[in-house]
């Protein structure tokens, strides 16, 4: 396990990573403001269960392996993109009235948003990048395995993580309830969402190749 001053200079590190608005945390708040806070805790949910993956293909070695491939690079960066603007259109696609009830997220919509979430953080290559080359930084092979000091890491970086996203998911169902008391804004309520995912989606196809 990493010393102490290890330690404290890991989570420094981290808590600024994860205080730093990414598409996870645009995915969250936009679900939050669109569905209700039920459907962002599940969003942070699906991030979690994504960022655990990453940190058990880091233990097991093979992030610096996929990163290696610029075909595998271009493949998650392009298929996160995807996904995102997919995800987008669909919700501009919907009815003036397919916001669904703010405290239910409805009609068996929650399994589809963790798997939403759990696909972008996934398919994010930063993540992958975080665990490839911030991460190491922090690992001693003198001091036990390295698997389990990457899990222990990684651990504490997706918890986080999701103290940090379970806060914008609250905050964004609140914004969300606000918006909807006001009969003006509701028609626009699913552009802004649809909207906010496209733009994330475009921007991560625009980045340019995700090893830079």
């Amino acid at each position: 396990m990493p010393p102490w001053s290890t330690m404290a200079i890991f989570l420094a590190s981290a808590l600024l990573l994860v205080m730093t608005p990414g598409p996870n945390t645009l995915y969250i708040v936009s679900r939050s403001m669109h569905q209700g806070a039920v459907a962002g805790i599940v969003s942070c949910a699906g991030v979690l269960a994504g960022t655990l993956m990453h940190v058990a293909v880091a233990a097991l070695g093979l992030t610096a392996l996929l990163l290696a491939s610029a075909t595998t690079l271009g493949i998650i960066q392009y298929g996160g993109a995807m996904v995102l603007i997919t995800l987008g259109i669909i919700t501009l696609a919907g009815s003036e009235d397919g916001a669904e009830p703010l405290d239910s997220a409805a009609h068996r919509s929650l399994a589809r948003v963790f798997i939403q979430a759990w696909l972008i953080n996934i398919l994010n290559p930063k993540t992958a990048l975080f665990f490839a080359a911030f991460l190491p930084q922090f690992i001693d092979a003198g001091r036990g395995s390295v698997a389990v000091q990457i899990a222990i890491l990684g651990g504490l970086l997706a918890l986080l993580g999701t103290v940090n996203d379970l806060v914008y998911a609250l905050v964004g169902g609140r914004c969300g309830r606000w918006l909807r008391d006001r009969l003006q804004v509701r028609s626009g309520h699913r552009f802004l969402a649809g909207g906010v995912y496209i733009g994330i989606g475009l921007a991560t196809a625009l980045a340019g190749p995700a090893s830079k």
